[in-house]
């Protein structure tokens, strides 16, 4: 995957200037590492005449499938093969976008402190990258850049040069030719490289807007394709399409006003209301499991039955916890959460401290033991009553964390839920819900059982007379416990009902999952 940016110079300007906007020497060549392998940058020439800056990506496709599993060519469950032998490596894609904006971070943000007078001349530059897919053709590409003052030349690369019959392919070799800054250069190639192969290689989220308006910031909002970009960029996800437009058409209506945007959007006064929002209750419930962590000052956490990964999301963003692991049993659910935690973009730094594994929690697994703590956050409600001795085993008979923090719902606070029919559990596969007494009766039994402590919090609103809708039990390992004879996970299930809870009575016959699932995130959130 290859791109050039060159320009020439004159006595009063010399083409080497090139070096100092892109922050790169050009007498020496240089590497830096991605997420999806190496890219090089290097200069085939410079002189003060002309100056060629070159980036040169070197795809890894084994890396690529492997932190990739979202959408996208080569990242498709069903394509085992197209996952391994794809264009990636070679042609110009969102992984060359990604590449520009981490190597030419500088350039492309316009700063350059050695020659700050530098960024803001206009160059006479040529981009040229020999390979780019272009799903639309040559006249898509014209389309795009030409209402941004390039000259564009897109050559349609032949399928085969020996069989003209067979056609063109659906690559193009790209000249542009013009006299922009070069930070503009940059961000426009950073947002249309993606748009014209349609097809980005990770997964794309909410803040995919704020980085498309900032890089489209001076041309986007009246560019003729604006429809045809942002859908593409945001992968046709609507919601995010709607976002974006709705926020390019307030910038277009400011700068036709000569205005400010916050002047324009000001339907809305901010005095008019003041009531504070109560907090979600699965916001309150990350903070007090985040705050329980730091209590037994756990360093490498544990979250069994992860889910789609909002408290990994949640323990990532604080220092303090070195290592987070993930498990579930639900690949799907594994999935959704590598894409929300950014998993295939993720610095390296960050990436080393975090994994996400599938796994029962019914079985006993060596790669759980060693940690400083584990949580159940949500999980066991989910367990049918004859298999909670098993999970019980395995969590405090086998890993043996330090810390165990285990959080399920109070159903006596049900009767505050005014969308909740009576006599029903918060979700369709809750086998249970328990009494503040039941929890307690269970954590204090588990405790005893297994040589730990155990300390019960209120989480959300605590009702004085139903308490808090969620109740959190904080358990911590004693010094060298002499755990007393307790279930093993191989005993008949019939013996495992006497630590068991009363299981409601929608569900007097429970399924025998054999696992614990991961938690119900779309009803927690809306909790």
């Amino acid at each position: 995957m290859f791109l050039t940016i060159s320009t020439t110079g004159t006595p009063e300007r010399p083409a080497t200037d090139l070096g100092f906007l892109l922050h790169k020497h050009p007498g020496r060549a240089q590497a830096f590492s991605t997420s999806h392998g190496t890219a090089h940058v290097f200069y085939p020439e410079a002189t003060p005449e002309r100056c060629t800056a070159a980036l040169l990506l070197e795809v890894d496709p084994v890396a690529l499938v492997r932190r990739g599993k979202g959408k996208g060519r080569g990242g498709a469950p069903d394509a085992t093969l197209a996952q391994y032998v794809n264009d990636r490596p070679y042609a110009a894609s969102s992984l060359l976008a990604v590449a520009l904006s981490g190597v030419f971070s500088s350039a492309m943000k316009g700063q350059c402190k050695a020659r700050p007078e530098l960024p803001g001349v206009p160059l006479p530059l040529r981009v040229e990258v020999p390979a780019l897919p272009a799903r639309g053709g040559a006249d898509l590409v014209r389309a795009l850049f030409e209402p941004l003052g390039w000259t564009v030349t897109a050559d349609p690369v032949p399928l085969d040069d020996r069989f003209p019959e067979w056609g063109a392919s659906r690559y193009v070799r790209l000249v542009l030719d013009g006299t922009p800054t070069l930070a503009e250069a940059l961000r426009h190639l950073y947002v249309l490289l993606p748009v014209l192969d349609d097809a980005k290689h990770y997964w794309v989220s909410e803040d995919e807007v704020d980085k498309l308006l900032r890089a489209g910031e001076g041309w986007l909002a009246a560019h003729p394709e604006q429809n045809v970009i942002t859908s593409r960029y945001l992968a046709r996800r609507w919601s995010l399409t709607r976002a974006a437009r709705e926020r390019l058409e307030l910038a277009r209506l400011a700068e036709a006003d000569d205005s400010e945007v916050e002047e324009i959007d000001n339907a809305v006064d901010e005095g008019t209301d003041t009531e504070e929002k109560p907090v979600p209750l699965a916001v309150s419930r990350r903070a007090a499991i985040v705050t329980a962590l730091h209590d037994a000052g756990a360093g490498r956490v544990l979250d069994l039955g992860c889910g789609q990964g909002q408290l990994v999301q949640a323990l990532l963003k604080d220092a303090r916890f070195t290592e987070v692991v993930g498990v579930d049993v639900s690949v799907r659910a594994l999935t959704i959460a590598s894409r929300r935690l950014r998993l295939d973009t993720m610095g390296e730094r960050q990436a080393a401290r975090v994994k996400l594994f599938q796994g029962s929690l019914t079985y006993t697994d060596r790669r759980l033991t060693g940690y400083d703590a584990a949580v159940l956050s949500e999980v066991i409600e989910h367990v049918d009553p004859p298999r909670l001795s098993a999970l019980e085993y395995a969590v405090f008979g086998a890993a043996r964390p330090a810390t165990v923090v285990v959080t399920t719902p109070n159903v006596e606070y049900n009767v505050r839920w005014e969308s909740l029919p009576a006599g029903h559990v918060r979700h369709g596969d809750h086998r249970f819900e328990w009494r503040r007494d039941e929890f307690r009766a269970w954590a204090d039994a588990v405790a005893a059982r297994h040589g730990y402590t155990v300390e019960l919090r209120p989480v959300g609103p605590d009702d004085p007379e139903v308490g808090p809708p969620t109740q959190l039990a904080l358990f911590r390992r004693a010094a060298d416990p002499e755990p007393e004879e307790g279930p093993s996970p191989r005993q008949d299930a019939r013996h495992d009902t006497d630590h068991g809870p009363r299981h409601h009575p929608d569900h007097d016959t429970p399924r025998d999952t054999g696992h614990a699932p991961g938690r119900d995130t779309a009803k927690e959130e809306a909790a």
